[in-house]
């Protein structure tokens, strides 16, 4: 096999494409638009595609030069894929890779292909503070509605995708309530939670007195109003309006019926929070975000929140906010509450392993499996949809808890079928039917001809580095309050890709007979899903979900 190409420059899907429009530029024509392929059906003949009819509108009669093509075949650059071929067909300007030799150079370690690209995700070294908003209000579990869960998932998510690109995180409110704290453990997430020690109450004096002398409170200390049952007490009646017209703020996205804010001591203390976390994260660094994950139905008085901390202090750090869409239920007899939402996903995940493997579901360790089913079905409804639009959950949809291939519980099915046959090979091995592994140096990776192979490689290998880039690309220094990211995305190539590794994992005996002969592909077929189960780990920890060895 002719390895010239292969280097310890990792290949990055956007190089590629990158290295491709420049060479056809080079050759003295406008920027072309490349394609990178990702069917079954279009993988069987090419890799990158400049589709026929742009190919009309750069070269007289569409027809490509031949000694393009020929710098196509030859083209070498960092992150480039060693190319096989370059070709003019009905399709268009068509390049297939050199495929032994990227299964080669991707399988031979494929530990760069499990993390960002640090080009991919500048200004990583700054501090992000992530305040999910919704929990400040959260004083017990009763209190914690479905889309409070919702954003608290998404904040967790964001964390852990923001840490892989190299950010210094900080998860704010700390959690008080022990319920709500063991919640959220249940769903694997470790939530920071408030130690003895710890207190805003001097800030929140500060702000009082600052607040009795601001010019847009409109009543002072002692003319404190008592609103109905459970309604937070009013300190201070505040007109908005005013300080958004003299720091013309109007324009980056703040609601034009922003007025008039009761400010209560909940408000203060949120805004204490946020005020103490970013002084101690400005100790360590010079510049800080703050990044506010709000539930849509407190996006108004969120953005009332973000106003009176400016009012309070005028050097405050950046704040965006980045909005989640509802969560509504079909046909509830009831609201129904976060934990009735889990014993509902639990029992069914109960009933549906009892139905498959009998009386032998009990225990702790079948407790264990049943529970991180259920976590795992729970964040894949809440997180497959993008965070600005609805989430509507079906409680009674049984497909949630088997083989849906949809949901997180197919995704860990597919996780303990490779454990389960990595575990297979092993104890093969103790019984002397299959050699042990060789060196990944020694692989023959010409074996894989099968084209669920190459798409594995081609569509989730290569790719993953730049999904977890693009999962946590947020305009932190856009002129707008709000901002997006791809928060669904890690959800949903998980699903795809284990949509595609079940399809080829039905079809294929990766184990085969204790045959010499069969060794070699066996072996190669094996790397490949090492490195398969790698990515679906490294996706599933940005999730805080744990695989399983078994089902």
């Amino acid at each position: 096999m002719d390895t010239k190409c292969c280097g310890a420059e990792p290949v990055r899907v956007s190089e590629a494409l990158r290295a491709l429009s420049n060479a056809v530029q080079g050759s003295g024509v406008p920027p072309t638009v490349w394609f990178k392929e990702s069917s079954p059906r279009n993988l069987k003949s090419r890799d990158f595609l400049v589709p026929r009819g742009a190919l009309k509108k750069l070269f007289p009669d569409g027809e490509v030069p031949e000694d393009l093509l020929n710098t196509l075949k030859s083209l070498n650059s960092p992150g480039m894929p060693p190319i096989r071929s370059s070709l003019q067909s009905e399709a268009g300007l068509v390049i297939q890779l050199d495929r032994p030799a990227v299964f080669q150079r991707l399988l031979t370690d494929y530990s760069p292909y499990l993390r960002p690209a640090p080009s991919d995700v500048p200004g990583g070294q700054n501090v992000v503070i992530l305040n999910c908003s919704p929990l400040h209000a959260c004083r017990n579990l009763d209190s914690l509605r479905l889309s409070h869960l919702r954003a608290a998932l998404i904040t967790d998510h964001l964390a852990e995708l923001l840490r892989l690109t190299g950010a210094t995180v900080q998860l704010i409110p700390a959690v008080q309530n022990q319920d709500i704290k063991n919640f959220l453990h249940q769903l694997g997430v470790s939530w920071p939670s408030v130690s003895e020690a710890t207190s805003v109450g001097e800030t929140v004096s500060a702000f009082k007195q600052s607040l009795k002398e601001c010019i847009y409170v409109n009543c002072n200390d002692g003319e404190q109003q008592e609103l109905q049952d459970e309604t937070p007490r009013v300190l201070f009646n505040m007109h908005l309006r005013p300080f958004i017209e003299e720091q013309h703020l109007s324009q980056q996205g703040y609601d034009p019926n922003l007025d008039a804010f009761l400010v209560s001591e909940e408000d203060l203390e949120h805004v204490a929070w946020l005020q103490t976390c970013v002084q101690e994260c400005q100790e360590e660094a010079a510049h800080c975000t703050v990044l506010h994950v709000v539930s849509c139905e407190d996006e108004f008085h969120q953005q009332k929140l973000d106003l009176l901390w400016r009012i309070l202090d005028p050097g405050a750090t950046t704040q965006k906010h980045l909005i989640c869409g509802p969560v509504r239920v079909l046909n509830p007899l009831s609201p129904v509450s976060c934990a009735q939402y889990f014993h509902i996903r639990k029992s069914q995940m109960q009933e549906a392993s009892v139905m498959k493997y009998g009386d032998s579901v009990q225990g702790n360790r079948w407790d264990e499996i049943i529970t991180c089913l259920a976590s795992a079905a729970i964040k894949f409804e809440m997180m497959s949809t993008a965070h600005r639009s609805q989430v509507t959950l079906d409680l009674e949809d049984t497909n949630i808890t088997t083989k849906g291939t949809k949901s997180g519980a197919f995704v860990m099915y597919n996780c303990a079928r490779l454990a389960t046959m990595f575990e297979s090979y092993s104890s093969a091995v103790q019984k002397g039917l299959y050699p042990e592994f060789p060196s990944v140096g020694d692989l023959n990776y010409s074996t894989l001809r099968e084209e669920g192979e190459w798409l594995l490689l081609f569509n989730y290998i290569l790719p993953f580095p730049e999904v977890l880039a693009q999962s946590v690309q947020i305009s932190l220094s856009s002129r707008g309050i709000r901002v997006t990211a791809n928060t669904e995305a890690v959800c949903k190539f998980l699903v795809n890709l284990s949509m595609d590794f079940s399809s080829y994992y039905n079809r294929v005996h990766i184990l085969g007979e204790p045959l010499s002969h069969l060794f070699g592909q066996m072996f190669a077929r094996l790397q490949l899903m090492k490195a398969i189960q790698s990515v679906l780990h490294s996706a599933l920890d940005t999730l805080h979900i744990l695989p399983l060895n078994q089902i």
